[in-house]
Parts: structure tokens; C-alpha cells; sequence
């Protein structure tokens, strides 16, 4: 079951040898060690201060990282769960300059062509830096979507689009595949 486990670790994209390369233990080391100090009726800071014991405060990363996989592990915690809710990313690379694909986010014109009218209508935009971010209040007023923009080279440029305060799984896979499907519309529009 351990070998399971560091498996599963390693399709969430955290190896055994990553976690073992830079906090000293690998995976099967941190569940036992979490588990023996009484971690599974723990919430997710008192487990962050119990890997804060074995690692440095300046391994911010590594302690949340080694928590949320511990969490993860014991079922204490479902995939793309967080504290305010489920949150799902999805990023897109196209051959547009970075001022076209931000332009897609910000301009109600330009939404409504990949969005479709209802949806371009329903959102709200909360706070935006041109080229840079576009936050937005969702359909359902109720969850963020946030667009972050990066230049990738000559005409190219990336969105890294996160969907957050989704209030379950289910919501979350729908939400991941919607928007996988929208992103490819996206960039079959700007590439046209």
C-alpha cells in the first residue's frame, strides 16, 4: 500500500525522490512519521506545525506541500480540495501576442464569441492589470476565476487560468473539463 501511495504521489506530480531529495524523508517516511504524531485528527495547520518540526521555516513550500500530500494520502483532503473549496487550473499556450489573448479576458466583444453570450453577460470582473492578470467573479456569483498572462517568446503567449471556491469535486471535474474545452476554443479563435 505504501508503494501505492508514493505512486500516486508521483501522478500529483511530487515523486518519492523529489520529496526525498529536498526534505530528507521520501514519502512512505512522512506518512509514518505524520501518522505516529497523531496527524490524521489533526486540521491542516496543526499538521503544517507538525512538518514544521522536521523542516525549516524557510521550507514554507515543502511544509504545505508535505502536508496536503499527507492529507491527500490519508483521505483527509480530496484532489483540487483546499480550505476555501475545490480550485482547478488549466493553462493554454497561443500564437497571439500577449496583448490579444489578454484582450480575450477583458473585452465583453471578444468573451462573448468563446464564452457565448449567457456566459460573457454573467460574469463580473473584479480586479484586472492589463497583460498581466484578469480576476473574475463567475456566473454563479459565488466562485473566482483568475487569468494569469505570460509572454512565451515571439507572438506567443500563455493564460494560467485558475477556478476557485468550487464547492465540490464534481463541481470541480465539470469545471476542468469546461473549461479545458473553452481554452481550445479560445485558441482556435485567436489563431484563425
Amino acid at each position: 500500500m505504501a508503494e501505492t501511495q508514493a505512486a500516486e504521489r508521483r501522478e500529483n506530480g511530487v515523486s518519492d525522490a523529489a520529496v526525498r531529495a529536498r526534505t530528507g524523508k521520501g514519502w512512505d517516511e512522512w506518512l509514518a512519521a505524520l501518522d505516529a504524531d497523531g496527524a490524521r485528527n489533526l486540521g491542516h495547520k496543526e499538521i503544517v506545525e507538525l512538518v514544521g518540526r522536521h523542516l525549516p521555516a524557510e521550507d514554507g513550500w515543502w511544509q504545505q506541500m508535505v502536508t496536503v500530500g499527507y492529507e491527500q494520502a490519508r483521505g483527509l483532503r480530496a484532489k483540487h480540495q483546499k480550505p476555501e473549496g475545490f480550485q482547478i487550473s488549466r493553462s493554454k499556450t497561443v500564437a497571439v501576442p500577449i496583448s490579444r489573448l489578454y484582450a480575450a479576458f477583458a473585452e465583453p466583444s471578444i468573451q462573448v464569441v468563446w464564452l457565448g453570450q449567457d456566459v460573457a453577460e454573467a460574469i463580473t470582473p473584479r480586479t484586472c492589470h492589463v497583460d498581466k492578470s484578469a480576476r473574475l467573479l463567475w456566473t454563479d456569483g459565488r466562485t473566482i476565476v483568475d487569468a494569469l498572462f505570460y509572454e512565451k517568446g515571439e507572438g506567443r503567449s500563455q493564460v494560467a487560468l485558475q477556478h476557485s471556491k468550487l464547492a465540490s469535486a464534481d463541481e470541480a471535474a465539470a469545471m476542468k473539463a469546461y473549461w479545458g474545452e473553452r481554452l481550445d476554443a479560445l485558441k482556435a479563435l485567436l489563431e484563425s
